[in-house]
C-alpha cells in the first residue's frame, strides 16, 4: 500500500499548493478545488494505513477475522431481510 499511501500524499501536497494559489489569485473555484484535493489524499492516506492495520490483524489472528467477517455479513443479512420484509408490507397495503 505504499504507492497509495505516496499517492495520497501527493495529492494533499498539490492541494495545498493549489488551494495557495487561489487565496493568493482570489480564485474561489481553485480554491475549493484544492482544498478537495488535499481532502482526497488525505482519506487516501487513512484507507492506505486501514488497510496495513486490517492485512496485520488478519496475518496475526485469522480466526479472530474471519469471525468478524461473519458477524458483518449476519448483520448485513438481517438489515436486508428487514428492510425486503418492510417493501413487501407496504407494497400489500
Amino acid at each position: 500500500m505504499e504507492t497509495t499511501e505516496g499517492e495520497g500524499a501527493l495529492r494533499e501536497a498539490v492541494g495545498d499548493v493549489q488551494q495557495a494559489a487561489g487565496d493568493l489569485l482570489g480564485d474561489a473555484g481553485a480554491q475549493v478545488s484544492g482544498k478537495a484535493r488535499e481532502l482526497s489524499g488525505k482519506a487516501q492516506q487513512v484507507y492506505a494505513d486501514l488497510a496495513d492495520v486490517v492485512r496485520e490483524a488478519t496475518v496475526e489472528r485469522p480466526f479472530a477475522a474471519l469471525a468478524v467477517a461473519a458477524g458483518i455479513g449476519f448483520v448485513l443479512g438481517a438489515l436486508r431481510s428487514v428492510n425486503r420484509a418492510r417493501s413487501n408490507n407496504s407494497r400489500d397495503d
